[in-house]
């Protein structure tokens, strides 16, 4: 990948030609020296090079890689751990990452199979020799050379006989291939653990799914501790050995050369004539067809109940709140799965991106950060609690957010500065007693509705609420019916708040009345708003099987309605397709896995005739769905995105990213490109045409978080790229240079 004028042009006499990739800790460069000789010079972000910690981990790192000199390892070839920037450079080994390996071609098999597994337990043997436990073995920290694999990044590697940098309570690793004594005692954690992280990963590659997959870390965390592995797709007799290794207690897990002889005896050396050649190619783009599932969490994102709270695990949580703080996402300190955090510089630059915000610059910040004005701090406790959901919108330059607990708060488009931070709780009140949801931003008011749990825990207050966008301060409220069956939104120029099905359009700067209309739906449907071609409509649906939708066109003028028939089917309503009404329709509803439902059909109304079109979706497409850029887009729970026509249901193609937990997909403004963005903050831009796979960006949450469906989401501010985390990172990119990162300070 091309060099940013930023980059070094040399380090420690190798000449610095190239990018291999970059994470959140740091960048690895392809160096060369005087000689010739290419290397991989890993080298630490400037934030991290003044932590003491994190200095004393580098060189912990460098010991470890040194004491190792086995044949399925990359040996260090020169380090500086003390330089402004430390560095290490190891040797260059050539090739992808097995995570990209599968992504490309799919599982693994025969003789390909049969050198990993090999490769891997060797790769460990010399590893454990050597006195170091790698504690981070997963599919990106394995290269497939063309001799073997390459087991690389001992970051969080620890020596046997020296534990002083492991802290009481801190596992550190990636969730699906952690064994259950890193999230019990990180301090305890010895060569048994890589074995059973060999074996989640050698179930990976063998079927393209991990033995613990679950719909977030902390479910896998919990499989991982309580649950049996899911290994009915592994053929045995490879099943029975991986079995072995997935042992809940490390004393029942074999050693290595144990393993070693059990591994060349359950994948025997095929004949030359049955052996398979893969031919690799990059990017790691798949071809029209089932791709394999890979460990990712699912998102939904659906309507939300009021001060509605997820249940938290007993007996995991505690653990897994200090655990997954050094989690490190879906991507290692220094490498992204074997690909850039590059833009691609032939298919993002053929993209005509739109024009950023004046004075724009790259940006990252929280939500949960000190406010220019208003309340500085958030509410107490606000921020670290697995029950946290968030609400926001972007509007006027600028992204509004409020939450279970989070008081409403403005972050610049342009600078990510908080604004302010609207003191609009009553005073003394628990932050566990109050919810907010940001309804949106019309002609300089932010709209949002407020819940207030009373004290004894049995009965809510609601507010509807209007504060000035610009600096915070409260405009007017009003109170509404928590009963109501319609929820609240702005609707083009008006705010529409519900008591019952009696609605009333309100005027956004004053809150007066201008209509009040009924919905005629019946008891038992809820209802919400949405516009199509500036016209409000409500949708309303009843929990029958199979359930029922109603739509009714309302007249913004007087509130009067109008009836559109829906055809009976589970199915959700994703938007308008040349001003008809667009549904798509379950095949199988996961109400577990929701992001794994599939969808059978898509259905078109006229909401003038009620003429229905309905066409199939070829392969039951899974995912979140949305209608982006008129076409409809399915972002499902293992990076997978597929696009269909909404007017033939033709697919149109499918693409296979790393993205884990993607939320919704969001076209650009210019209709060229569809992004997505990863629960850890990693965002991937797709040709909206064709499904090339333009960049994926480096993960910028601080940590994964969460108890069920969380997942990122992306807004648009002119022609900048703003993504919200679930941990409350917000950050802001160019499209054209996503890997640029925010200046420093």
């Amino acid at each position: 990948m091309p060099l940013n004028k930023d980059d070094p042009k040399a380090l420690g006499g190798y000449r610095i030609v190239d990018r291999i990739g970059s994470g959140g800790m740091g960048v690895v460069y392809l160096g060369r020296s005087r000689s010739g000789r290419e290397v991989a010079v890993k080298v630490v972000h400037a934030q991290y090079a003044e932590d003491k910690v994190f200095r004393a981990r580098f060189r912990q790192e460098i010991d470890a890689v040194r004491k190792v000199s086995g044949a399925f390892t990359a040996p260090v070839v020169d380090a500086d751990p003390e330089a402004v920037r430390p560095w290490m450079a190891t040797q260059y080994v050539p090739g992808l990452a097995l995570s990209a390996r599968i992504r490309v071609a799919g599982p693994l098999k025969g003789a390909e199979l049969r050198r990993l597994a090999l490769g891997l337990a060797e790769a460990l043997r010399d590893i454990h020799r050597a006195g170091v436990v790698h504690r981070d073995l997963k599919p990106s920290n394995v290269l497939m050379a063309q001799d073997g694999p390459r087991v690389i990044d001992f970051g969080i590697s620890r020596a046997t006989e020296n534990p002083t940098l492991t802290e009481t309570g801190h596992a550190i690793g990636t969730p699906p291939f952690m064994s259950p004594e890193q999230f019990k005692d990180a301090r305890s954690v010895g060569p048994a653990s890589d074995v059973f992280s060999l074996g989640a990963l050698l179930v990976f590659a063998a079927t393209g799914r991990g033995p613990f997959d679950a719909d977030s870390p902390y479910l896998t965390a919990w499989r991982v501790m309580h649950e049996e592995p899911k290994v009915d797709a592994v053929a045995e007799p490879l099943r029975a050995v991986l079995t072995r290794c997935l042992a809940k207690d490390a004393a029942d897990r074999p050693g290595l050369e144990e393993l070693a002889g059990e591994f060349a005896r359950a994948l025997p050396e095929p004949a030359a004539d049955d052996r398979e050649t893969v031919t690799l190619r990059l990017p790691p783009e798949p071809e029209a067809g089932e791709e394999p599932e890979s460990l990712a969490a699912p998102p939904r994102t659906g309507r939300r109940s009021r001060l509605r709270r997820w249940p938290v695990l007993a007996g995991v949580a505690g653990v897994l709140a200090l655990a997954l703080t050094g989690y490190l996402l879906d991507v290692g300190p220094f490498g992204r799965d074997g690909t850039s955090g590059d833009a691609d510089s032939t298919g993002s630059e053929a993209i005509g991106w739109g024009p950023l915000p004046r004075g724009w610059q790259p940006w990252r910040t929280s939500v949960f950060g000190t406010a220019a004005s208003g309340v500085a701090k958030p509410l107490e406790g606000a921020g670290t609690s697995f029950g946290t959901s968030l609400s926001c919108a972007m509007g006027e330059g600028a992204l509004y957010c409020g939450g279970d607990g989070v008081l409403p708060v403005r972050v610049d488009g342009t600078t990510g500065r908080l604004s302010w931070r609207a003191d609009s709780q009553p005073s003394g009140l628990a932050r566990e007693r109050y919810d907010g949801a940001v309804l949106g931003v019309h002609d300089g008011v932010l709209l949002m509705t407020q819940s207030v749990l009373n004290s004894a825990g049995d009965d809510t207050t609601g507010t509807v609420l209007a504060l000035d966008a610009a600096t915070g301060e409260r405009l007017w409220s009003r109170t509404l019916d928590q009963t109501g069956s319609v929820d609240s939104a702005v609707v083009g120029d008006l705010l529409m708040t519900s008591d019952g099905y009696r609605v009333t359009a309100r005027e956004v700067r004053d809150g007066t009345a201008r209509w009040k209309a009924t919905v005629p739906a019946g008891p038992t449907y809820s209802c919400e708003f949405h516009a199509v071609d500036s016209v409000p409509f409500v949708g309303c649906t009843d929990a029958g099987t199979p359930s029922r939708t109603v739509f009714y066109a309302v007249d913004p003028a007087d509130g009067s309605t109008r009836k559109v028939s829906v055809p009976d089917g589970d199915g959700e309503y994703v938007g308008a397709v040349d001003g008809d009404l667009a549904f798509v329709m379950y095949v199988a509803r996961d109400l577990r896995t929701p992001a794994e439902s599939a969808y059978g059909e898509v259905v078109l109304v006229d909401p003038d005739t009620g003429a229905v079109r309905k066409k199939q979706l070829p392969d039951s497409p899974r995912g979140q769905a949305a209608l982006v850029g008129g076409v409809l887009c399915f972002a499902s729970s293992s990076g997978r995105m597929t696009a269909h026509s909404p007017e033939t249901g033709e697919r149109l193609w499918q693409t296979s990213t790393t993205l884990q937990q993607p939320g919704p997909a969001v076209a650009d403004g210019q209709g060229q490109a569809v992004f997505a963005a990863s629960a850890s903050g990693r965002v991937a831009a797709l040709d909206l045409d064709t499904g090339d796979l333009l960049w994926e960006s480096p993960a910028r949450a601080e940590q994964v978080v969460g108890v069920g469906y969380s997942s990122a989401r992306v807004f648009l501010d002119e022609g900048a790229v703003v993504v919200l985390s679930p941990d409350g990172t917000v950050f802001a990119l160019d499209p054209a240079h996503p890997d640029r990162e925010p200046p420093a300070g």
